[in-house]
Formats: structure tokens, C-alpha cells, sequence
């Protein structure tokens, strides 16, 4: 199966088996500036060129997507993802059956144990969440553009833009904050952090709390097609 790891900042791509385990070395490019749709079907097809066979395909997007289309994609850049079927649109591009989830929804299945309430969070270009029930995935909640005191959302916070310029030491005290208000929030059982800015979390996690390889991303794309058995 061919797994999509569409992100804010780079385009991955790698060919996995239906347990998760990457077939292929992992294909990676910078995602286009001002991403829209066409460069981004360009972008896919340019990463499959050293890819093998492969019947299926999953994308992990960094946005809202109900039933194959996106509805928002705040850190591509550019309003034209507005009720674009990407789904249908890659289906049509690679002639292979296609489905589409949320990025944050896709790592999280990847990760999680199945057991309890699981939350998990991406920390990249800006801040993905997903949210499970003994290993159900829950109906998808940007809580990235929750508005904080001083106008700003979850995404303005702790996102790479304000990382860069705040600097690590100023963003990991802003990650605790947040991990402490979703803890009181959420009362989730365990908080998996993933992204490609999770390694640079530096303060000691509660014991709840856990770094996930940012390869979830793709690895997650078997489980959008064949779905772990409950344990």
C-alpha cells in the first residue's frame, strides 16, 4: 500500500504493508510554497518515481477532511483547498483506490493501544490533534484554532512560525501549558506527541505522556485500510 504523509513543510511518501511496516525507504521532498491542489498532486506523483507496486492508498493531510474532500488547510498556504475532492482526485491520478484522513487522525492510528481514552497531537508546522475511544477514532475537532487570551489560536502559540522566533527554551514553556490544559480538559489516559517538532520537546513528561516517531505518519496508512483488531 502506498502511504501519503502530506505536511506543511515537506511531502513524504513510502510503500508499508497492512501491519504498519515501512516496504520501502521513506521519499521525501519540501511541500511547494502556496501549495495548491495541482502542485500538490505534482509533488505526489514526483515522490512515487522510486516506489514499488502497490493496490491501495492512504493520505495523511494536514487539515479537515470529511468523506474524501478537504475543507480547510490553514498551513498550505492558500483558500483554493476550499471543498477540493482530494481524494477522487488522486484515485483518478494513480488509477488505485484512495482514502483520505486528517494527519494527526492517521499517526494516532498508528500509536495508540486501543485502551481508554487516547489523545494524540502533532507539533509541526502547526498543531494536529485526534482523539480515540478504546481505540475508535472520534469525530475530528480542530483544536488547533481554539482562540486563546490575545487573539491568537492554538496554531499561533506553539507553531513552527512562532517557534523559529520565540526560540526553543520560550516554546517548550508554552508546550507545558497546553499539555496541562488538555490534560484538565480532555482527562485523557495517555497523550502521544508526534510531528516533526516533537524532538525538540526538552522538559521531563509526565508518565502519561509519550514522544511517537514522526514514521507514524505512513505507518498509520495501513490501519486507514485494514483496521487493527481490538485487543
Amino acid at each position: 500500500m502506498l502511504a501519503f504523509d502530506i505536511g506543511g513543510s515537506h511531502l513524504k511518501a513510502a510503500i508499508v504493508d497492512r501491519a504498519g511496516k515501512l516496504l520501502s525507504a521513506r521519499q521525501r521532498i519540501p511541500t511547494p510554497p502556496n501549495c495548491t491542489p495541482t502542485k500538490l498532486l505534482h509533488g505526489m506523483q514526483a515522490l512515487t518515481g522510486q516506489l514499488g507496486p502497490y493496490d491501495k492508498i492512504a493520505i495523511a493531510f494536514p487539515g479537515y477532511v470529511r468523506d474524501g474532500v478537504v475543507r480547510t488547510a490553514p498551513n498550505l498556504g492558500t483558500k483554493s483547498w476550499a471543498k477540493y475532492p482530494l481524494a477522487s482526485a488522486v484515485e483518478k491520478l494513480f488509477g488505485k483506490p484512495t482514502r483520505l484522513l486528517n494527519d494527526a487522525d492517521v499517526q494516532g492510528l498508528a500509536v495508540i493501544t486501543g485502551r481508554g481514552l487516547e489523545l494524540v497531537c502533532t507539533l509541526g508546522t502547526g498543531f494536529g490533534t485526534a482523539w480515540f475511544r478504546d481505540g475508535e477514532l472520534m469525530p475530528h475537532m480542530e483544536f488547533a484554532h481554539i482562540m486563546l487570551h490575545g487573539h491568537k489560536d492554538i496554531d499561533a502559540f506553539i507553531g513552527d512560525k512562532v517557534r523559529r522566533k520565540i526560540g526553543n527554551k520560550k516554546w517548550n514553556k508554552r508546550i507545558q501549558k497546553i499539555i496541562a490544559n488538555l490534560e484538565m480538559v480532555m482527562n485523557y489516559d495517555h497523550l502521544y506527541l508526534g510531528g516533526g517538532n516533537a524532538e525538540r520537546v526538552t522538559f521531563a513528561l509526565p508518565d502519561n505522556v509519550s514522544v511517537v516517531a514522526n514514521e507514524a505518519g505512513l505507518e498509520g496508512g495501513a490501519f486507514v485500510w485494514f483496521p487493527r483488531k481490538p485487543k
